[in-house]
């Protein structure tokens, strides 16, 4: 896939069925210094280089308290990402491996997630580090990093379920 949509050996291609509207709304457009998928990293790195985040109306005062993390989960849509493949070869040495297996940007539907450092807040600007997106990039979603999210909200029964 990273090398402009061709099949390598040992991949395998499906026709996907005609997809449905989920109702998928882009919050924002990401920056990143790549214009070219052979120069964008395949993982994010956080003392990569810093990456913004434009956050769109209506949604800027969403930002509100994300200050207080370090970390934030970026989820983002791989546009330029081929959608059926269901067998990779990253290595291109024909040796497959399911696509659910890789974190590839071939995905029936392309999220893709990093967690970021997260380095300032300006207006509707969310400064970060460890992204591995192309630019202009549109945003799905920003969460604080689940590691060090404590819920607000009152405990409920579900919270204290463990395998029996």
């Amino acid at each position: 896939m990273v090398r402009y949509n061709e099949i390598r050996e040992g991949e395998v291609a499906v026709d996907p069925p005609s997809p449905t509207d989920a109702g998928l709304v882009f919050i924002g457009r990401i920056r990143t210094p790549w214009t070219d998928r052979l120069m964008t990293p395949r993982q994010g790195r956080h003392d990569g280089p810093i990456c913004r985040i434009e956050i769109f109306d209506p949604w800027v005062p969403a930002l509100k308290g994300l200050d207080r993390f370090t970390q934030v989960e970026v989820i983002y849509w791989l546009h330029e990402s081929r959608r059926d493949l269901v067998h990779q070869s990253p290595a291109n040495d024909s040796q497959t491996h399911g696509t659910f297996a890789l974190r590839s940007p071939v995905r029936p539907n392309p999220l893709g997630t990093s967690v970021a450092k997260l380095v300032g807040i300006e207006g509707n600007t969310v400064l970060v580090r460890g992204l591995d997106c192309l630019d202009g990039t549109p945003l799905v979603d920003l969460k604080p990093d689940s590691c060090q999210f404590t819920p607000i909200a009152p405990p409920q029964p579900g919270d204290f379920e463990t395998g029996a």
